[in-house]
């Protein structure tokens, strides 16, 4: 059964990724996201999350 992230979850990796520069490595052992969504998320909220 897929999990169900809100939004407000999703910018929170994007900035965790983009603007902290953290690894998906360590944000999937802290959160337990997989890369692809990770990846995903970054691809949907990278223009919204670095303004």
């Amino acid at each position: 059964m897929p999990q169900y992230y809100d939004d407000e979850f999703k910018k929170k990796i994007v900035r965790l990724k983009l603007e902290e520069g953290r690894t998906a490595k360590s944000i999937i052992s802290e959160y337990g996201v997989s890369k692809a969504s990770i990846t995903k998320w970054c691809q949907e909220f990278r223009e919204e999350c670095q303004s």
